[in-house]
């Protein structure tokens, strides 16, 4: 059962618990224990609202860094990766493979504002080999929602 309803409130987290049981055939405490039992457990880790800042008038900027580092003995990468995610600024830092260590995301209300995060506090890091930032020009699909569609054109045909 967890495995399902993780699965449904990964794609919607607003789901009606009445619902996700009638779903599930279950009763609506057994999902209601569940839940919090895996919230407890920290198999859920909070619940987040997804939004189209381009629809809004909010100026915002989405960034991904690229970090390379130099792994400290007995730590790795979990010291520097900490020591980033502290930033109120980034929003996740991934350990990944390939050419860097970390893939850092974080936003700011200007292009300018996060290269200053990335020059003045990323990049000056003792263990910080080296950074490459690239910002996010549109984004199409997030977190498994599709924000870019198709414009359809609704008017009638008229054929001869």
């Amino acid at each position: 059962m967890r495995e399902k309803i993780l699965s449904i409130i990964e794609r919607n987290s607003r789901i009606d618990l009445k619902e996700l049981a009638v779903i599930l055939g279950v009763e609506e405490v057994d999902v209601v224990n569940e839940m919090a039992a895996m919230e407890k457990e920290g198999i859920i880790c909070g619940y987040h609202t997804m939004i189209d800042w381009e629809k809004t008038s909010v100026e915002k900027v989405t960034a991904l860094i690229e970090v390379r580092v130099t792994p400290q003995r007995g730590q790795g990468f979990d010291n520097i990766a900490e020591r980033i995610y502290k930033y109120p600024e980034v929003n996740s830092v991934y350990l990944i493979s390939g050419g860097y260590d970390l893939l850092v995301t974080l936003e700011g209300k200007s292009l300018k504002e996060v290269s200053s995060f990335v020059s003045d506090k990323l990049s000056t890091l003792d263990t910080v080999l080296s950074t490459a930032t690239h910002f996010i020009l549109k984004k199409y699909k997030d977190h498994g929602t599709i924000l870019a569609k198709k414009y359809e054109d609704e008017r009638e045909k008229i054929t001869p």
